[in-house]
This record gives C-alpha cells, sequence and structure tokens, in this order.
C-alpha cells in the first residue's frame, strides 16, 4: 500500500522532492495543494509538470481514510467511524467549543496501556498509525467543514483519541509539526494538546522537542494503589516516576500541565482522595490544572459508574480550597457513543456477526 503524503513534514517532502531530482520550491506548491487549497488528487495540482504528478502518484495517496459512518449529537459532536486502507477502523471526534473548533485524533489501532474503565482498551493494539494516517483525521473534518460552505476551520486539536500518543512517538512528532507549519493548516502549537497516560521515559523526550505543544497526563487516581488497579501502565511507571518526569518537563518548559481525572463511584472520588490529589500536585500547582471528567460508562466495564453530581462538586470544592486549579469538564456528544472506542466497537461486532 502506498503511504499517504499527508505523513511527510516539509523537510521530509523537500528531501524527496531534491531525491527524485526536482526542485525544492516545488513542496511549497504542493504544500499550498494539500493544506490550503485541500484538493483529493494530485492531477489537479496544476501549476505542477505532469511528470511531477505522475511521480506523486507512483509513490503516494493523498487520502488514506474511508468514512463508514458519521454520528451528530444535538450539541454538534460529530464522530466519524473511518476505515484504514487494511480494513481496520478508528475513530475521530469533532467537538464545537466557545473557542473553536477541536478535533481528537487516533493515534493507534486499539490500545495496549489496558485501562480498566477504558473502552479503547477492549481491543488490543493492532498497529501504529503513520503521520499520514493521524493526519488524515485532520483533513477530512476541515472537508466535512469545506463541504457545508460555511467557512470554518479545525482550529484545536487533541491527541487523545484511541492509542496511547507516546507509544506511538516518531509519527506524532511529525503529524505535530504537519498540523503547526505556518504554511500548512497552521493550527497554532498552543491550540495542540497530546495526551500520555504515563510514559515517563517518553514525557522527558517531550521536554526536548522543540514545540510550544500542551501536555496532559492521564491521571485518574492520586495514589498508586488506586492507579494501579485502574491503569496497568502504572506497575511500569509509578505514581514517584511519573512525577519525576513531569518535574523535568516543566524545568525545561515551565508549562501548564493537564491532569485528567475521570470520576468513578466510590473508587476515586472521596475527599480522602481529593486531598491525597492536592497533596501530590502541591508542589506544582502553580503549573497544574486538573480536568474532572464525568464518566462514560461502558458496558464491559460494569464494575465502574459515574460519580454522583454532589460527589463531583465536593471533590472540586475540596481541590479548590486546597489551592488547586480545576475544572469539571463539559460533557459532549452523550445522545451518541461517546466513549472513546464505544463505536468503533459496535462495528467490530457487526462485522463479526456478518461473517458469522
Amino acid at each position: 500500500m502506498k503511504p499517504s503524503i499527508y505523513g511527510l513534514t516539509k523537510a521530509q517532502l523537500i528531501q524527496w522532492l531534491e531525491d527524485q531530482g526536482e526542485k525544492k520550491f516545488r513542496a511549497t506548491q504542493i504544500w499550498e495543494w494539500l493544506y490550503d487549497k485541500r484538493v483529493e488528487r494530485f492531477d489537479q495540482m496544476s501549476n505542477l509538470a505532469k511528470s511531477l504528478i505522475e511521480k506523486l502518484e507512483e509513490h503516494y495517496v493523498i487520502n488514506p481514510l474511508t468514512q463508514l459512518v458519521v454520528q451528530e449529537a444535538q450539541d454538534g459532536t460529530v464522530k466519524y467511524l473511518f476505515e484504514l486502507p487494511d480494513q481496520m477502523m478508528i475513530e475521530t471526534v469533532l467537538m464545537r467549543q466557545e473557542y473553536g473548533m477541536s478535533v481528537c485524533v487516533t493515534t493507534q489501532v486499539g490500545c495496549n496501556i489496558g485501562c480498566t474503565f477504558c473502552a479503547s482498551g477492549l481491543l488490543r493494539k493492532q498497529r501504529d498509525l503513520t503521520a499520514g494516517e493521524i493526519t488524515a483525521q485532520i483533513m477530512l473534518v476541515q472537508h466535512y467543514f469545506d463541504e457545508r460552505g460555511l467557512g470554518e476551520r479545525v482550529s484545536h486539536v487533541v491527541v487523545m483519541g484511541i492509542g496511547e500518543p507516546f507509544d506511538n512517538y516518531d509519527n506524532v512528532m511529525d503529524f505535530l509539526h504537519i498540523i503547526n507549519d505556518a504554511k500548512g493548516l497552521a493550527i497554532g502549537a498552543r491550540h495542540i494538546t497530546v495526551s500520555t497516560s504515563g510514559l515517563a521515559r517518553k514525557i522527558r523526550a517531550f521536554a526536548e522537542e522543540d514545540l510550544q505543544v500542551n501536555l496532559a497526563i492521564s491521571l485518574h487516581a492520586p495514589n498508586n494503589e488506586v492507579r494501579s488497579s485502574m491503569m496497568r501502565i502504572n506497575k511500569s511507571y509509578p505514581l514517584e516516576t511519573l512525577m519525576e518526569a513531569v518535574d523535568y518537563y516543566l524545568s525545561k518548559n515551565n508549562r501548564r500541565i493537564t491532569f485528567e481525572y475521570i470520576m468513578l463511584k466510590e473508587v476515586n472520588d472521596r475527599l480522602e482522595h481529593a486531598d491525597q490529589l492536592a497533596d501530590l500536585l502541591q508542589d506544582k500547582k502553580k503549573l497544574a490544572y486538573v480536568n474532572l471528567i464525568p464518566y462514560n460508562p461502558v458496558s464491559e466495564h460494569d464494575q465502574y459508574s459515574r460519580s454522583d453530581k454532589a460527589d463531583q462538586l465536593r471533590f472540586y470544592d475540596r481541590l479548590k480550597k486546597r489551592g488547586i486549579n480545576c475544572v469539571i469538564r463539559k460533557e459532549h456528544g452523550t445522545d451518541i457513543d461517546a466513549a472513546c472506542g464505544q463505536l468503533r466497537g459496535k462495528q467490530m461486532k457487526k462485522r463479526a456477526a456478518k461473517r458469522a
């Protein structure tokens, strides 16, 4: 299968052109056709020589994804199910926010992190997505806007879909450079957030990147006992190791970090947990921001249920009193398959039933 040209950074495209005996300025022309004019075929690039178009067609495709399902919620959230060239499936979500149009992208087919509350981890990782397959998710959502002629554009990106982004580190870094390029989609670095479940070594590597991209940590528990019961990764990178990596990141960047905390009834939502969380983040509270997330139930994980609203508010109030910046996250798409991985899981079951 030919790779998607969306997977090339500007520097990689220039290198490919030079290897083909072409002038490097052609990269700017191709970049404009892809990300400004957003053509869907190489032969639409009218200022390129036919010989170059033939080379492009020989080595690359533009869009590697096929749209299978689109679900639109009453609040404007849109969930897409895309099929990859090998017939595997991924999810992408568009969220309409007060500050702009935010897209949540997937980075892997399945996930090996094994969080016991998460729909994504029900299917083990099959493979990493290429940078082109990740970028294509943004492009297809942008085409969705273009077709409606409303002049809307993808303004924010969160790398929080199916998979662990830092387990696909190199492709994710290429993706970030592609969408951040000022001559391409020009999505500002501070409008991009990458989430990790806590791969400490990769957090340290990310601290060295020349990017102003935001970092989010999927924390979800304030102590090792609770976190290990919810997230298998905590056995490899316990909180002490994770927080050392966070400290290293902060020493290099001095940028705010978001800590994601999913609220599970009688698991991690008691006031003692709020105090433990405040203690854990006390020395980072100037740069720590806690995102309290109402749980979207997953039928396969029936040991968990959503925290009561009153408990969510009590937890929030305790953190605020302890000086921790926090918010209870606004919900999106609650009338469709809200939890990440649910739509893909349903489609997988339908395919299996047809084969049977």
